[in-house]
């Protein structure tokens, strides 16, 4: 990949999962080499500019000479790096290189081109800097995070690399990269941004998208094992309310259900009037969530665009501007809808859950065991369900909707950002497990079926059938529902579902 303000969230899964190498354009070197340029004459002045000649924070009115300016920076990186809590995980610090890098490509931050260019060396060697979770509250940028990230170009902290974590000077030594000495803004510029946050967001919008796929075709398996009406998804009903996510998902679950002899073999002789909201009412809640994502999408498009450090640098009139862009409350506020909007999926995946093992809520064996009482089947799977969607009960509570101030009042209003999208890659974790027990049962469901399902309904219960076999008597069958999960995540299922 050429990054030249072109990432597209297609391209950051490619860099960051599918290790697709990066390079700088030419037109992004001369962009930074110009914003540079305004740097290094403003160091030759007097002229107070915060972050470059001066300290931070509440320490901005601070003026600091010339021959500290480099120490400056460095004292920066080495104080900020006081992060707690286990290490982010990999994909995530593939995500923070990748999107530090775009941002400082842009040309308004006035690094050196070497400084982007390390970034990506990183990246590239997959030569990760140790980056603990905790720290950030979102608004001057996720500021301890990205010192974690940044002391490993300086040969600080540690860099995990081929599967070892080892001392930064050493990795670098071994990738021929000599230790970054910062010059002026540079410091600044790599750890006031928003990229913790986008990184997340990033990897758990990718995420969402395949659980919403997984969710609609898991309904339409519940559906077909609990003889379930096809009549509630048809386009008629669904277009006198057409919300488009309504819409699309009552389509995908026509698709799946198609040519499904279960269905006919129940409209006469059943004396059941309509079935349960949360298989009656799938196209509208998964629908919701459908809708939720073009959102999201769009305001991860317009971060992935973005200059998020400050001061900001205008190259073509020599300004430089102390702003806010740093500021997370745009992907907080997303992320915290999208918490929701994800957790949605679990919750009513739980119920069909439910509706299938239940006995007085259907006509197949309790918990889908044939001997019910020497055998438990499936019953403890549906309270694992139920506790992961209460634990996301919590974790959709609204980090944005809290502020502690920073730095002795200047920083006197943050997002939270951070945590609100720990919180969400948490909630799409829990929503596959939710959607993978679902899936063991409704393919236990269809076992007791003589009839053929729907054609994708028939694919996915074949292909299921590959990663769990039936439940013949009880069994110690959690690593095939971890299976079944990992099926879920990687698109695995879905595809088979869609024949692809």
């Amino acid at each position: 990949m050429i990054l030249d303000n072109n990432l597209t969230l297609e391209g950051f899964i490619s860099v960051v999962r599918g290790f697709e190498k990066v390079e700088l354009s030419a037109a992004a070197r001369a962009r930074i080499e110009r914003a540079r340029a305004v740097i290094e004459q403003i160091v030759e002045g007097d002229t107070p500019i915060y972050g470059v000649n001066t300290g931070f924070g509440k320490f901005e009115n601070v003026q600091v000479s010339r021959e500290q300016l480099t120490q400056l920076q460095h004292n920066l990186i080495v104080s900020h790096a006081i992060g707690m809590g286990q290490p982010l995980p990999r994909e995530v610090v593939r995500g923070m290189l990748l999107l530090r890098a775009q941002s400082l490509s842009l040309g308004h931050s006035g690094v050196r081109p070497a400084v982007v260019e390390a970034l990506l060396t990183l990246l590239n060697a997959d030569a990760l800097p140790v980056v603990p979770a905790q720290g950030s509250v979102g608004a001057s940028g996720d500021l301890a995070p990205l010192a974690h990230l940044t002391l490993g170009l300086l040969g600080l902290g540690e860099i995990e690399y081929q599967g070892r974590v080892r001392p930064a000077a050493e990795v670098l030594a071994e990738l021929g990269m000599t230790p970054l000495t910062l010059q002026a803004k540079e410091g600044l510029a790599l750890i006031n941004g928003t990229q913790l946050m986008g990184s997340l967001l990033a990897l758990a919008l990718a995420d969402a998208r395949t659980l919403l796929d997984t969710a609609n075709l898991a309904a339409a398996m519940t559906v077909e094992a609990r003889y379930g009406s096809h009549r509630p998804f048809q386009a008629d009903v669904v277009g006198l309310r057409p919300h488009p996510g309504a819409l699309a998902v009552a389509g995908e679950l026509r698709g799946y259900l198609k040519d499904s002899e279960i269905a006919p073999s129940h409209l006469t002789g059943d004396g059941r009037v309509q079935d349960p909201y949360s298989l009656r009412a799938v196209p509208q809640v998964h629908g919701a969530t459908w809708d939720a994502l073009p959102h999201a999408e769009q305001v991860l498009a317009t971060e992935f665009a973005s200059v998020t450090d400050n001061p900001l640098i205008f190259p073509d009139t020599g300004e430089v501007v102390s702003g806010g862009n740093f500021h997370g409350q745009p992907l907080a506020v997303t992320t915290d809808a999208l918490k929701v909007a994800v957790a949605e999926l679990g919750s009513i995946s739980e119920r069909r859950t439910e509706q299938l093992l239940n006995p007085a809520l259907s006509r197949l064996p309790a918990f889908l065991t044939p001997q019910g009482g020497l055998n438990s089947g499936f019953m403890i799977a549906q309270y694992t369900a139920a506790a992961l969607v209460s634990e996301n009960k919590v974790l959709a509570h609204p980090a944005s909707v809290d502020s502690i101030p920073t730095s002795a009042n200047q920083e006197d209003h943050v997002s939270m950002g951070a945590h609100g999208a720990r919180q969400l890659r948490d909630i799409v974790n829990n929503v596959a497990g939710v959607l993978a027990i679902e899936l063991a049962c409704a393919a236990q469901g269809l076992d007791f079926q003589s009839l053929t399902p729907g054609v994708g309904v028939d694919r996915a219960w074949k292909y299921l059938r590959t990663l769990m076999p039936t439940l013949e008597g009880d069994r110690y069958f959690r690593p095939e529902v971890l299976r079944i999960r990992e099926a879920v995540l990687n698109g695995e299922l879905v595809a088979a579902a869609r024949g692809e």
